[in-house]
């Protein structure tokens, strides 16, 4: 098994549990992302460039979502940041979730990505979401929003979010939208503060090809992942599909409503 692995180089914990890390896997074929490469004073590589198994990620969601867009690989994800929602590994259980995933006790759990075309240059896909929103602090913008054609919403918003069903409880819960079960193949729109209060998310199937126009073309910005930002200057055809490619999580158990509990809900 080859493994690769990067680090958000921001958190103190992070670079710890690196080490770790690299300490669990001496012997093995290991290539390290360039900057936590610097770090350790060893060679490394971007991700892109990485041919591996299985990539470990130490950080938080964050690092997972930069990670996917740049690889295809598993993700083994280990929680050194605060929430770390798709993180599999917490501290305590490092060791033993790195001799599981060295013993090849786990499996691979896919999930759907959103693509995004803008102007028809494709962006980088999309784990959580792609959101187009105002270019300026507190300036509405009039959406129209199509599912295969047809005028879904027509409605004036801070902006737009299309999520994914791993996405659903990150920035799409926080506007309202309905939590997803990761197995379902469907997409969430939720408009962001929309002006109409009736405005409400709407769950579509993950086949559908969304569309966005502008009312009057004003500057938006498109987000991926909370990640990557792409300049509009609000006449560019927005286009919303799922992707070919998904993103792949190491898993050791089936627990989404576990995670969900222990994660977003309040203990009575």
């Amino acid at each position: 098994m080859k493994l690769g692995i990067t680090a958000n180089a921001e958190i103190p914990e992070a670079i710890k549990m690196s080490r770790v890390v690299m300490s669990k896997l001496e012997g093995q074929n290991v290539v390290l992302e360039s900057g936590i490469a610097r770090l350790f004073g060893r060679p490394g590589m971007p991700i892109e460039d990485m041919d591996v198994d299985v990539l470990i990620t130490v950080g938080g969601d964050g690092t997972i979502l930069r990670s996917l867009q740049r690889t295809n690989a598993p993700i083994l994800g280990i929680n050194a940041g605060a929430l770390g929602f798709l993180t599999e590994v917490t501290e305590p259980f490092l060791s033993a979730g790195i001799d599981r995933l060295l013993s090849g006790d786990y499996f691979v759990e896919d999930r759907i990505k959103v693509a995004t075309k803008v102007a028809g240059t494709r962006l980088y896909d999309a784990t959580n979401e792609s959101v187009v929103h105002t270019a300026h602090v507190a300036k509405i913008r009039h959406f129209h929003v199509y599912v295969d054609d047809q005028l879904a919403m027509d409605v004036r918003a801070d902006g737009i979010i299309v999520s994914t069903p791993t996405g659903s409880t990150c920035y799409a819960m926080s506007v309202g939208g309905p939590v997803i079960d990761p197995r379902m193949d469907a997409f969430v729109i939720a408009p962001m503060a929309p002006f109409k209060f009736a405005t409400r998310p709407l769950v579509v199937p993950s086949t559908s090809r969304i569309q966005l126009e502008l009312s009057r073309p004003k500057p938006c910005l498109c987000v991926i992942d909370g990640q990557h930002e792409h300049p509009l200057e609000g006449d560019e055809p927005t286009e919303f599909s799922r992707a070919e490619a998904r993103s792949r999580f190491v898993r050791f158990e089936r627990d989404f409503y576990d995670r969900l509990r222990e994660k977003l809900v309040c203990s009575p």
